[in-house]
């Protein structure tokens, strides 16, 4: 995974530029304290580690995100994650969830729903992990469904993405990273899809 380098530059023009290069700086410092956060236990990460794989100053770190724990409240946030991954309409979320995990994975190197995976290292910070999951991801496509069994159906279908992503992005599986992204959703998609809008109305 690369590392982005933003340093600060005065703007002589206009301030689009530096809002962008900031921007760009704070997604480089999510994206680095993620990337440490799916393998280190959170007490044992320091911000000269995160600033290190970013390519940028601890104290910049300070300066967008105030501290530690405040840039770790946003690493543990789905919110964001969970916009991107529901933004379709229920007869084709099966679709676009699954390709979004596909996407996430080989576009930007990680997908972001797999953090929850690793809440068990991280002792009561995993517990706030599990609990904005839980809200934040599987109790809002719940309140997208209709008929019976809602919340059962919304966790196997979200349970289903978590698998795929494991074997793509974890186990880095031969064949399913091996096959055309299209493919893998024309295969894969229908069985999410079943959970969201059974035939049988439930």
């Amino acid at each position: 995974m690369s590392a982005v380098s933003t340093p600060p530059t005065a703007s002589t023009s206009t301030s689009a530029p530096g809002r962008r290069d900031a921007e760009a700086t704070k997604a480089a410092i999510l994206k680095a304290a993620r990337h440490l956060l799916a393998r280190h236990a959170h007490g044992d990460i320091t911000l000269k580690a995160v600033a290190e794989r970013a390519g940028v100053s601890a104290p910049l770190i300070l300066k967008y995100f105030g501290n530690k724990d405040a840039l770790f409240a946003r690493v543990m946030s789905f919110e964001a994650d969970a916009d991107a991954l529901l933004d379709a309409p229920l007869d084709e979320l099966g679709r676009h969830m699954v390709r979004h995990v596909l996407v996430s994975q080989t576009r930007q190197g990680a997908d972001p729903l797999l953090r929850i995976v690793f809440a068990p290292l991280h002792g009561a910070q995993g517990d706030i992990l599990r609990a904005n999951f839980r809200t934040q991801v599987t109790e809002r496509l719940t309140a997208r469904l209709e008929g019976p069994d809602a919340g059962l159906r919304a966790e196997l279908a979200v349970a289903g993405l978590l698998g795929l992503g494991v074997m793509f992005g974890i186990a880095r599986s031969t064949h399913v990273r091996g096959a055309a992204p299209e493919d893998v959703v024309d295969r894969y998609a229908p069985a999410v899809q079943a959970h969201l809008t059974p035939a049988d109305g439930g």
